[in-house]
This record gives C-alpha cells, sequence and structure tokens, in this order.
C-alpha cells in the first residue's frame, strides 16, 4: 500500500516561553515567583522545528511584525458551566468584560510593559485579546528571543490533497517569556512565528474520474456521468426543511451573521452568486469586509479564496435578509485568533461561522515537541464561551478525512479529529451523502454508483467503481480516495456535560477497512501509524470513547451529491469559475450559519449556543433530527457508523437536521 508521508503540512503554534531575560530583575521568593521571575506562557510554534525547514538569516530589527496576548478569563469556571447548561440571560460585551474579561489594572500592566519596548497595543473591547504591532526587535527585546528567517519548503500535492506553497517566515528557536507579574494573566501569545498553519475544508470531485463540462457562468458546468452534484442554497432549504420558516415569512431580516476565514474573497463574488446564480431577491443588505490584523492579502486560489466564496455565498443565500460581515485575516496565529475575538468584541454578528483547522494529532505533536503550549485549545475555547455568553452562534468545519484528521496535515493514519471543531463551546458541523446514482469513467472502462438513501459521508461507496475504471486495486483506489465527514472522540477536550448522559456519546460501532500499521516517532512521547493494511469487507464492531465527541449535527457534504461553487480566481488557474461537484464540511458550517439567521428572525431573539438546546431535546420524542443510526459498511465515515437505536453516533452526531422543527427547540 501506499505509504502515507510525515510532512510539515498545516501546523498551529504555541511553544512554552523559558528563556530568561536580563532586563527582568528582583528576587523570586522561594515557593512563589517574585513579580519579575521569568516566567512561561504558551507562544507560537518553533519554525525551527518545521519538516525541512532551514535558516537563512537572521530577522531583521526593523521588520513589522503583529503579535497577540490572549489574556486569562476570569471566574472561568462559572462561564464554562454556564455555556455547558445554556445561558438564559445573554450578557453585553462591557457586561462579560466586567466580569470574565481581566482587570483594567492587569491589562495596563501589560500595555505599560510592552510600550516600553515601543510596541503598540490594541485591547479589545472583551478584555481578553491585546493585539500588538512592532518590530522584530522590540519583540526580540520584550521576550528575550532572537528571531530568525527560515525557509519551509511547498508539500507536493498528495493523496487528493492540494499543494501547500512554499514559505518564507520569521521564527525563533529560543522560549519566549514574561515576568510573572505578567506571565500569571497571559495565556498565550501569538505571532512569534507569521508560517501558515490553516488549511480549508473544501473538497471536490476526483476529475480522473468525473469530468467537469464547460457551462456558462449563469448555468452549472456539468459533470459528466454525475447528475445531482450542481444543489444551490436553495436543494438545502427543501432537503432540510428550512423552507417552513421560510413560509412563515423569515429570511433573516434584523440579523447579522458573520465568517471567519483566511483568504480574500474575491470582490463581487458573493453578490454574483446570490443575485445571479441563487436567484435570491435583493433586499437591500449590507455586505462589510474587515480586514483582520491588515488581511490576507490578494485573493488567490493557492491561499483558499474558493472557501471564502462558498462560506459568503451559502450563508448569506440562506438568509437572504440578513446582513453579512467577512472577517478576513492573514494565515497566522493571531490572524485566526484576532478574527474570531473581532467577531465576539463587536457582538455585530448573532451567528458566526469558520471552515479552517488542523489535526488534533498535529496539535498534540507540537505540543509535546515543546513547540506548542497546553494552552492553545484554551484560547480558543475563550472565544467561543465569548460567543455562548452574548448569545453567538458559532459553527466550525469538522474536515473531510473521515475518521483520520491527521492524514490530511501530519500524514499519520491514527483515528483522530479536527481542531478546533473540538471545542466544548462550538458547534461541530459535519457531513452526509446524499443519495445520487451516477456513472464514472476512466481509462479502463466506467462504472456506475448508486447511494440510494442518505447516509454518513465516507468514500469507501466509491472504491470499487474507482479502482475498476482507473485500473487499480481497491486497496490503492482507497488510501488515494480518503474522503469523509471527520468524526470521533477527542485526546485533548473533555466530554461536555450536554454530551455526558446522551446514549452514543460514548459508545460506538465501527467498519474497519483501514487499520493503521507502520508505528514511528512523530513527537516525544508520541508514537503514530503511518501507513494502512486493507479490509474490503469489514465486519461491524463495537467500542467505547472518551473525550468530547464529533460532529454535532450534519448536512451534505460530499462532493459527489454536492454543490456549484463560484470563484472568479478559478480562471487564474484555468479552471472554471462556476462548477459543480463541490462539498466537504466547509459548505455545512456556513449552511447552518446562514439557518441560525432565519431561527433567529423567527423567532425573534438570538438562539445562541446550540449544543445545550439539541444535546437536552436528543431523546425526546418528535426529534428534530434523523440519527442515521444504521450500523453497516453503507453508513460510515470510513471507520465509525451509525449506533443503533441511539440518537448520536460519531459517524453523523446528531444526525440530519429539521430545521424549522429544530427552530423549536432552540426558541
Amino acid at each position: 500500500m501506499r505509504k502515507a508521508r510525515l510532512s510539515a503540512g498545516i501546523v498551529l503554534g504555541a511553544a512554552a516561553i523559558m528563556a530568561p531575560l536580563a532586563a527582568f530583575s528582583g528576587p523570586a521568593l522561594a515557593g512563589t515567583p517574585g513579580p519579575n521571575t521569568p516566567q512561561a506562557v504558551g507562544t507560537d510554534l518553533d519554525a525551527a522545528q518545521l519538516p525541512g525547514a532551514t535558516v537563512f538569516g537572521s530577522t531583521p530589527a526593523g521588520t513589522p511584525e503583529s503579535v497577540s496576548f490572549i489574556l486569562r478569563e476570569r471566574n472561568v469556571d462559572l462561564l464554562k458551566a454556564e455555556a455547558q447548561q445554556g445561558f438564559r440571560n445573554y450578557l453585553s460585551v462591557s457586561q462579560f468584560a466586567s466580569f470574565y474579561g481581566q482587570s483594567t489594572a492587569n491589562i495596563s500592566a501589560l500595555t505599560s510593559y510592552l510600550a516600553k519596548y515601543g510596541i503598540k497595543t490594541d485591547v479589545y473591547a472583551d478584555g481578553v485579546d491585546v493585539s500588538t504591532t512592532g518590530t522584530a526587535g522590540e519583540y526580540d527585546a520584550a521576550l528575550s528571543i532572537t528571531q530568525s528567517q527560515y525557509h519551509v519548503p511547498a508539500l507536493a500535492a498528495h493523496d487528493g490533497f492540494g499543494a501547500l506553497p512554499a514559505q518564507n517566515v520569521h521564527g525563533t528557536a529560543q522560549s519566549p517569556l514574561l515576568p510573572y507579574r505578567l506571565a500569571h494573566f497571559v495565556l498565550a501569545i501569538f505571532g512569534i512565528t507569521n508560517y501558515g498553519p490553516y488549511a480549508n475544508e473544501v473538497a471536490h470531485v476526483n476529475t480522473s474520474v468525473v469530468k467537469p463540462q464547460q457551462g456558462s457562468s449563469s448555468s452549472c458546468v456539468a459533470l459528466t456521468g454525475l447528475p445531482d452534484a450542481c444543489n444551490l442554497p436553495s436543494n438545502f432549504a427543501s432537503n432540510y426543511d428550512l423552507n417552513g420558516l421560510y413560509n412563515k415569512g423569515a429570511d433573516g431580516a434584523g440579523q447579522t451573521l458573520a465568517i471567519v476565514t483566511l483568504a480574500a474573497v474575491d470582490p463581487g463574488a458573493p453578490q454574483y452568486f446570490w443575485s445571479n446564480i441563487a436567484h435570491i431577491p435583493s433586499t437591500g443588505r449590507t455586505f462589510t469586509v474587515d480586514n483582520i490584523d491588515g488581511g490576507p492579502g490578494a485573493p488567490s486560489i493557492d491561499a483558499g479564496t474558493n472557501e471564502t466564496d462558498l462560506d459568503l455565498e451559502q450563508s448569506g443565500a440562506l438568509a437572504p435578509g440578513a446582513n453579512v460581515i467577512d472577517y478576513q485575516a492573514p494565515n497566522t496565529d493571531p490572524g485566526f485568533a484576532d478574527a474570531f475575538f473581532t467577531a465576539a468584541s463587536q457582538n455585530t454578528a448573532s451567528t458566526v461561522s469558520s471552515s479552517w483547522g488542523e489535526s488534533e494529532t498535529i496539535l498534540e505533536a507540537a505540543i509535546l515537541s515543546g513547540q506548542e503550549a497546553a494552552t492553545y485549545e484554551a484560547a480558543y475555547d475563550e472565544v467561543f464561551l465569548e460567543f455562548a455568553s452574548q448569545g453567538q452562534s458559532g459553527f466550525i468545519a469538522t474536515g473531510d478525512t473521515g475518521a483520520y484528521a491527521a492524514y490530511r496535515d501530519i500524514g499519520t493514519t491514527n483515528l483522530s479529529i479536527g481542531a478546533s471543531a473540538d471545542s466544548d463551546y462550538i458547534t461541530a458541523a459535519g457531513g452526509t451523502t446524499l443519495p445520487w446514482t451516477g456513472t464514472l469513467t476512466g481509462p479502463d472502462g466506467s462504472a456506475t454508483v448508486t447511494v440510494p438513501s442518505q447516509r454518513a459521508w465516507g468514500w469507501d461507496y466509491l472504491w470499487p467503481a474507482i479502482a475498476k475504471v482507473a485500473g487499480e486495486t481497491e486497496a490503492e483506489a482507497a488510501v488515494t480516495n480518503i474522503g469523509g465527514d471527520t468524526g470521533g472522540f477527542s485526546q485533548i477536550e473533555p466530554t461536555p456535560l450536554y454530551q455526558q448522559f446522551v446514549p452514543g456519546t460514548h459508545n460506538f460501532h465501527a467498519v474497519q477497512y483501514l487499520t493503521p500499521t507502520d508505528p514511528e516517532t512523530v513527537a516525544p512521547g508520541l508514537i503514530e501509524p503511518t501507513e494502512w493494511s486493507f479490509n474490503p469487507t469489514p465486519s461491524v464492531t463495537t467500542g467505547y470513547g472518551n473525550g468530547r465527541a464529533v460532529p454535532d449535527v450534519s448536512t451534505d457534504a460530499d462532493p459527489y451529491s454536492g454543490y456549484l461553487l463560484y470563484a472568479p480566481s478559478f480562471a487564474g488557474v484555468g479552471d472554471p469559475v462556476l462548477e459543480g461537484g463541490w462539498g466537504g464540511t466547509s459548505f455545512v458550517a456556513p449552511q447552518l450559519n446562514g439557518s441560525t439567521a432565519v431561527i433567529d428572525s423567527y423567532l425573534g431573539h438570538r438562539v445562541g449556543f446550540w449544543n445545550p438546546a439539541i444535546y437536552g431535546a436528543a431523546d425526546r420524542y418528535g426529534s428534530a433530527f434523523t440519527s442515521l443510526s444504521t450500523a453497516s459498511t453503507s453508513n460510515d465515515n470510513l471507520y465509525y457508523t451509525g449506533n443503533p437505536g441511539e440518537p448520536y453516533s460519531p459517524a453523523v452526531g446528531l444526525g440530519a437536521p429539521n430545521l424549522t422543527r429544530l427552530a423549536r427547540d432552540l426558541g
């Protein structure tokens, strides 16, 4: 079987900070740190640890940099308890800051300290994020580090995943720190490296067996042999009964929805899609682009502009009466974090989604290597907790490699899920496959594929047909077509209270086509498999799992039963600007985002964090979800399948929603 390669892939950042700082003075008392004692804080990835990275010089002292200091929320245990049970009264940003944000005195101490080194600060209204700008020399002095320039080589396209471009970045092999009087309330520091760590969760059909045919800019680009992959948001609304709310006059009016993304939108693309492709009525909505930390640069397919386009197209089309905000940031740790904290601190959007992420395994490897502090996940928990307290709904795409999220980024073949969809305080958006019948054609002939009913998204149903038409073994077809909605159990986040007593959240049924083999050391103390053995006819087995279970809810994400995507930047790489056969949980997160704006407008108030309500109603008669609970090889995400008779399974979460009925539960 073809070997899965270990690679730099998509890496996040926050290494521990430990170096002594000569500028600090004052003795430390035995057993108790003095106020100026050097103290570790979570910070970014050490760029030197990226495979293949080479130093080509020192970072010039005048290099402009953006660094974000994420502060520890106060009263956080109370905040977590309220979020998991569901807030009864939502807070304003100022109320959140006064009770949960850091004290004015602590924030002033941090900003004054940084100002001594010439670093400018911008304190967010929530009292949790302090965004700063300065130069490499100023940060080196303030944090006692020396930054270098690193060349990180490109990662070639492999096994169905796109290439990652080469990057020249700054970083350090040292560990920065702050004096204890500051470090004890600083949770994490993002920006000591500007490596672009995140990947989007958009997927496409295998064009070697499904051929696109050119069409006009206002009609579907046909896919030979594939009649059902040109869906529109209106198809989603029909499939999941958002139409029931439209029929009651709800369309998102009076609401604002937002996306958080790491690539620039194609100017005019969402508006063109809404008017000329989705054919939704013009309602005089506002569309705002908010460039966080200077923005992500020019639109580029390599950077992921198609992700941004589709997020805005899908969410905005489903809520035609809602205003739309595009929080677009650089693909860096501070960019991603600041975009979320901006959405929270502005508190304009009642619902927010994002479709970017990475695997827990690469995060764990970074922590064990000393490249990442364990506080990285806690920093994102903090912003999602703020969303929940303010009544802002939030959705994150789970991923598109089935039960094997790490295969995409670090290249290991262990069971794994994605971050930050694993947070206890966000709704994780998974995927299904809708019924379809079509023909795949390759050099060795044709094969018909039929999916008779909605199922968990897992491409094992395609492997026999692809093997036949491509003239390869089914094992070869399997390893080069690893596609499905990412689901399973977190190795980092604990089981949240709202999942504790829901049947199916601690047990599972599975079909093991792929058995992980060939373990290798990927980090100190972390050994993971790097190859698979293949079984074409697995039996159904059972087991138990602990930790946060994802996804929470699933809708169609399979490109073979997927959607139209309009992205003018495709023209620059010779692809159709409008094409069918697109999918991924990238579609599900913004679709749930837009649907929530409609639900909010129907109810006349924000519904906030979905999870306490949807799990609280999970076992109720007349559930708003179709659980897809069959346990078989016809309903799996390449490993997990349904839990018969139970409302939850790691294959699809609670299942496919009836959104009109769900509005009742959320209300």
